[in-house]
């Protein structure tokens, strides 16, 4: 979907005031350690800003973290500012999660059946005015249900787009 289709899921285009470059990535598989767009509340306006997928505070001495986890969040001394200040949304067509079979990793394409856009939970800095000293973002995961702990054990905490209006 192009970003504007994305975007249509939050207001029709006479009413939707989102600041973004009008610049498209370009890709179609997208991976962590790249520039994703993700929409977020700023100056209360609706922002679509490329942040990079990672996210590592500079008192952290390890590779940048890419997903967090609901259940810890908002309490983890690495998330908690982010969960009160960094609330986003990552838009997705689907995601890949790789299973072992055998000495051979699958990737999986997980969609909606509907072929409506995914919106993911994130948590995101930006360099334009979180105040953190990291710029980067994580998708917010859950435990696997309906089928997909066959996959995988964790998966995108996937909102609703109600929800995900709340959460922008």
């Amino acid at each position: 979907m192009t970003r504007e289709e994305y975007l249509s899921l939050f207001a029709n285009e006479a009413d939707r005031n989102i600041a973004y470059d009008p610049e498209p990535i370009g890709r179609y598989n997208v991976a962590p350690g790249t520039r994703v767009l993700l929409l977020s509340e700023r100056d209360e306006q609706l922002q679509l800003d490329p942040v990079h997928w990672g996210y590592a505070p500079g008192w952290w001495d390890k590779p940048p973290l890419i997903n967090a986890r609901v259940e810890t969040a908002a309490s983890s001394r690495m998330f908690k500012h982010l969960w009160q200040h960094g609330r986003a949304i990552c838009f997705a067509d689907g995601w890949f999660d790789w299973k072992r079979e055998g000495d051979k990793k699958q990737p999986y394409f997980i969609n909606r059946n509907d072929g409506q856009p995914i919106l993911m939970a994130a948590l995101g800095s930006t360099p334009f005015e979180r105040g953190d000293e990291a710029e980067g973002f994580l998708i917010v995961t859950a435990a696997a249900d309906n089928g997909l702990v066959d996959i995988h054990v964790r998966r995108p905490l996937v909102l609703v787009p109600d929800a995900a209006r709340e959460r922008a």
